[in-house]
């Protein structure tokens, strides 16, 4: 029978990420590792990573699941089908821990041209909230970084201000030269939001996510059969744990497109349901990190690159952090790279 521990840690950005649901300071995250005692030096690492004032889970929660999780390891498969559905981030720690256990703890749990660093990923370039000057700032720093596909928060600063931004970069780039999407994380109301996305269309922005809050299902579908660019739901997905769930959410708003964040659904499998069920209903997708350190960022990473995305996902959440866990991981030119020859420093939690 395997051994386990777990950890926490908080993470410190490099500036305050804002969002139109406040800013953060700082993030906390949980490691669940696990080791044979035959060979205690392999050890299988997974991240928990719940998004305080998104997820539906509590920080309490987890702790008690790894605490439970750790006293019995004898059941982790059944409880992946059991009780952890509705622990999201802690279903998908195990899914994690279990697969680079079998990895001989290398953190390879997907091996494809991208961990042997032959492949990237395309990525959007994550603009956060700020000031305007700041934002324009940011917006720059991604273009000129090599993103050829800018996704910016809104709905914090004013709409004006944000629209005023990104009229300054579509007088600069056409929509074949640099692909806009905005992330309203459910800033607008249902009165407002039509004339906001008729605004966006103009600047032929190719996506928003989440107009308006989750849960206004009425609203968003609405919003979905008439709005004049395409709506991607997003934290309209967290907490809808079953197949039947998933399946009602989407046949009653159909959506163009879902946000598909596997710590926040509930792992790799759930993902994989949530990207079933859009597919044949003909609704895209793309994958998101939800500001997990470089252990769930990786895990998320390489399995997103066995789907072969087409379009640019997004997991350019990893250099935000002043002490994020050095990993082979890294971004150039727009696209999110695996490089094996960088080795990981885990001694963080090895303490």
């Amino acid at each position: 029978m395997i051994h386990a521990t777990w950890k926490e840690l908080t993470l410190n950005p490099r500036f305050p990420l804002g969002t139109s649901k406040g800013v953060i300071q700082e993030r906390t995250v949980w490691y669940l590792i696990a080791w044979d005692p035959s060979r205690p030096q392999l050890r299988g690492i997974g991240e928990a990573a719940l998004f305080p004032g998104h997820s539906k889970e509590f920080p309490a929660d987890v702790r008690t699941k790894l605490l439970e999780l750790c006293r019995d390891t004898s059941n982790w498969e059944q409880r992946l089908k059991g009780d952890l559905v509705q622990v999201p981030s802690v279903r998908f720690a195990v899914e994690q821990c279990l697969k680079d256990l079998d990895a001989s703890g290398s953190k390879v749990l997907f091996p494809s041209d991208f961990t042997l660093g032959r492949q990237g990923i395309p990525i959007n370039g994550l603009v956060w909230m700020g000031d305007k000057v700041t934002m324009r700032e940011r917006i720059k720093a991604q273009i000129d970084g090599g993103s050829r596909c800018v996704k910016m928060k809104i709905g914090a600063i004013g709409i004006e201000d944000e629209l005023e931004l990104l009229r300054e970069v579509r007088k600069e780039f056409s929509a074949k030269e640099l692909t806009l999407r905005v992330d309203a994380n459910g800033a607008f109301t249902h009165g407002n939001a039509m004339s906001v996305l008729e605004r966006l269309a103009e600047l032929e922005v190719e996506s928003i996510e989440q107009p308006i809050a989750p849960g206004l299902y009425e609203a968003m579908a609405e919003l979905c059969a008439a709005t004049p660019l395409p709506i991607a739901l997003d934290e309209d997905l967290i907490g809808l744990n079953t197949r039947l769930a998933k399946k009602e959410l989407l046949e009653h708003v159909r959506p163009q497109h879902i946000v598909i964040k596997p710590s926040m659904v509930g792992g790799w499998a759930a993902a994989h349901e949530w990207i079933d069920l859009a597919e044949e209903r003909n609704i895209g997708w793309w994958i998101t990190s939800a500001l997990e350190s470089s252990i769930g960022l990786n895990a998320i990473a390489q399995w997103t690159a066995t789907l072969k995305p087409s379009i640019p996902q997004g997991l350019g959440t990893g250099n935000v952090y002043t002490d994020n866990i050095p990993s082979p991981l890294h971004m150039l030119n727009g696209e999110l790279h695996y490089s094996p020859e960088m080795p990981w420093d885990l001694h963080r939690l090895e303490r």
